[in-house]
């Protein structure tokens, strides 16, 4: 498995409370005022359609790379950063 960053172990290491959408892995200033500006504002937002979609990585790929135009890089590591966050706190 590739290496996190500290951005990923940070996001994982507590809840998630109110945290930006650019909290997460993988999403920074550009791609997080798209979907910002499609709703998704908050890092739980992104969570709900994480849910939605049943965790399933490849429909939750497609999703941000249509929604925000995410590459493959930052597709699988918002997709890591929510599994392992699930992980530890559902």
């Amino acid at each position: 498995m590739s290496s996190t960053s500290q951005k990923h172990k940070d996001f994982v290491a507590e809840p998630m409370g109110e945290k930006s959408v650019m909290a997460l892995a993988g999403i920074g200033e550009v791609l997080g005022k798209r979907l910002e500006e499609k709703g998704f504002d908050k890092a739980y937002v992104v969570l709900g359609q994480f849910l939605v979609l049943k965790k399933d990585e490849e429909l939750f790929r497609d999703w941000l790379k249509d929604t925000c135009g995410a590459n493959v890089k930052q597709q699988g590591d918002c997709y890591g950063c929510l599994k392992e966050w699930c992980d530890s706190f559902l």
